[in-house]
């Protein structure tokens, strides 16, 4: 009897310094960064949809209980940083808590769990399964944010306007008007740069307010970052050049290249992590269609990873290939109807309305013919299901972004 009690007392004292061996490894620390694809416009209401397809049920297990509602992780822990787009460093604030759906897009109401989601809520759901220890995530992101202006790094260098904006500038703007457009640019150039080396720096000055059971002793580990960012460059002033291959005009986007070079320097300088694991999330709206300007964009954003420097701890993630098709089929009738409106409206002489006889009433009727003919019932609930905003975010769709947040996850450990 004294033996099995000798033996049960031992073995709860390994257990308990398993326990405290556990507590005190460091906080791992995840950093997330971009614009509004980052800030995530997935409405919590399409995540049925990923049920549908067999090679994604899984997940969709991973993000809601038993009773359907969306998963509170115990372990994770955010810290998101948004807000108004317009004056980042005005209209923005901090809403924190564990990780759970709502931590996507907030618009002004940033300390309010949202009806959104972006990577963060499978990152973090992967990323504790990764390392199986507490997770901190701080996220900052506004929408219709460029790296060229708002999240120019220090080493970049003071913005430089393009060739296609001088020349706007001297045709269209007086010398005052000129004036200001300079002035506003140098206050706005880094802005959101410095915001996010900010609130990281404020996060961990006091990593308990966020997670409770913080180890002070353990201390923490800035393990990884991870970027998701690129329609405003996308659309930017780069210059035109000619394709050597498809002869076609495109954008040089190399300027964009060097530019986020710079800033993974200066973010694991500035955060004093030489070595920080990081994430490019080439932007992937649009999905594989081939696109020769979209396809460039690409490139770019992803050849810093090449770079020997970087050799092993920056790597870029495709996320083209979680663009949903079929969603993108039907947006893409959207726009056909939308389109013919426009027509309707403007009296297009190639369409029914040509001759103008055509009435508001009229035109409604023509327009909802038109849909009926064109988009399905079985579209339209498909839609209804699946997406929940424009192609620029990834047609508003749960599967795509929780994808996307595994594959950031994934690359953080591999």
């Amino acid at each position: 009897m004294r033996t099995k009690i000798n033996l049960f007392v031992i073995a709860a004292i390994m257990a308990c310094g398993a326990h405290a061996q556990g507590a005190s490894k460091p906080l791992k620390v995840y950093i997330l960064a971009g614009q509004s694809n980052m800030e995530g416009h997935a409405r919590i209401e399409t995540f049925d949809y990923i049920g549908d397809d067999p090679a994604t049920a899984p997940m969709l297990k991973e993000m809601i209980t038993t009773n359907g509602k969306p998963v509170i992780c115990d372990n994770v822990w955010i810290s998101y940083f948004t807000g108004g787009p317009k004056e980042p460093d005005k209209e923005s604030g901090e809403g924190f808590g564990k990780l759970t759906a709502g931590y996507g897009a907030r618009g002004g109401n940033f300390k309010e769990i949202g009806a959104k989601i972006g990577p963060e809520f499978t990152f973090g759901i992967y990323m504790q399964k990764h390392v199986k220890e507490p997770v901190l995530i701080i996220k900052t992101a506004w929408g219709g944010k460029s790296l060229h202006t708002d999240y120019r790094s220090p080493s970049s260098g003071p913005y430089k306007p393009f060739e296609q904006e001088l020349k706007k500038l001297a045709e269209k703007f007086t010398k005052a008007e000129r004036v200001k457009w300079h002035e506003e640019k140098k206050a706005k150039t880094g802005l959101c740069y410095r915001l996010m080396i900010k609130h990281v720096k404020q996060v961990l000055a006091d990593p308990k307010r966020i997670y409770p059971a913080y180890d002070a002793d353990a201390g923490y580990e800035i393990a990884g970052f991870a970027w998701f960012q690129g329609f405003n460059d996308l659309v930017g002033p780069y210059p035109k050049v000619q394709d050597p291959e498809t002869r076609e005009t495109i954008k040089d986007y190399s300027e964009y290249s060097r530019l986020l070079g710079c800033f993974i320097r200066d973010v694991r300088k500035d955060l004093k992590v030489p070595d920080m694991r990081f994430v490019i999330g080439v932007l992937g709206v649009g999905g594989n269609k081939e696109n020769p300007g979209r396809n460039a964009f690409r490139k770019a954003m992803a050849a810093p990873a090449a770079l020997s420097e970087f050799k092993g701890n920056v790597i870029a993630i495709e996320t083209a290939p979680y663009w949903d098709n079929a969603l993108a089929e039907i947006d893409a009738k959207r726009g056909k109807v939308k389109q013919m409106g426009y027509f309707l409206r403007s009296k297009h002489k190639n369409h029914a309305n040509k001759d103008g006889n055509m009435d508001k009433q009229a035109q409604n009727e023509y327009l909802k013919k038109f849909r009926e003919e064109l988009i399905t019932p079985e579209d339209e609930a498909l839609w209804k299901r699946g997406a929940s905003n424009g192609g620029y975010h990834y047609l508003g769709c749960a599967k795509t972004f929780a994808l996307i947040g595994k594959a950031f996850a994934d690359a953080m450990v591999k």
